[in-house]
């Protein structure tokens, strides 16, 4: 389904039952809501699972701007866009689940709309620019490990690079060089679990982000890297489940 929002047309994807707590899925940077696609089914028995595109990414069509203008690319609207999502839905509040990139405008959201969101899952969490060659190599040597290990790591989802607006993706990407997370993540006064792998740089500026929020918890993915939903997505999906089953979710 599409959900209209300040000039943007928001690709929607829900699965489960109507009556399970709702679950705001955030996906990785520059891929579409198919990143969610493996999980999604594993989480229904629980969750009502809602998915959005981030305008400009995936099926998501952004406002008609000059091709100069990114004004609407930017975490506040974003979570404004979410917030509008929820409203279509009929849904008040909802649990977040965010990986990487996406774990940038789930911080906005978390805080800007903070009455919406009972718990919030940031994988990967990260309030500085990313460092990506890092992020590259701490991903290339997770595989390593894992394969020596004998461990066989599903193929990630088809299709989660397929986009309507290709040369808009970028675009959207950029909002992280326009907000300073730093100055809004102490408003995360919800249940935080922060999940980051083991050989992800982000893992410095995640234990920061712990130390800070009274209510968060830091797991530490062992030998993973940068994308822990795609690189070990049942240990990822297992931390996420004991998250919940700590905070009493039903």
């Amino acid at each position: 389904m599409f959900v209209d929002n300040e000039g943007a047309r928001l690709w929607v994807e829900v699965d489960g039952a109507e009556e399970l707590p709702a679950l705001l899925l955030w996906p990785n940077g520059s891929v579409a809501l198919r990143v969610w696609d493996h999980m999604v089914p594993k989480l229904n028995h629980r969750f009502r699972t809602i998915r959005v595109d981030i305008r400009g990414v995936g099926q998501s069509v952004p406002a008609p701007t000059a091709e100069d203008d990114d004004g609407q690319f930017h975490f506040d609207v974003y979570a404004r866009d979410a917030c509008a999502v929820l409203d279509a839905l009929g849904v008040d509040a909802c649990h977040v689940w965010s990986q990487s990139w996406g774990s940038r405008p789930a911080i906005v959201f978390c805080a800007r709309h903070a009455n919406r969101v009972t718990s919030a899952a940031l994988y990967a969490a990260n309030l500085d620019l990313p460092d990506v060659p890092k992020q590259r190599e701490g991903s290339r040597l997770a595989a390593e490990r894992q394969q020596a290990a004998g461990i066989v790591v599903p193929p990630p989802p088809d299709r989660m690079r397929e986009h309507a607006n290709p040369d808009t993706v970028p675009r959207a990407m950029q909002a992280l060089t326009r907000f300073d997370l730093a100055s809004v993540v102490d408003q995360l006064t919800m249940p935080v679990l922060i999940g980051t792998g083991s050989l992800d740089p982000n893992l410095v500026s995640s234990r920061a982000i712990a130390d800070r929020l009274p209510s968060a918890t830091l797991s530490v993915l062992e030998d993973v890297g940068h994308n822990g939903i795609l690189e070990r997505p049942e240990v990822a999906l297992e931390r996420f489940l004991n998250f919940h089953d700590g905070i009493g979710t039903p």
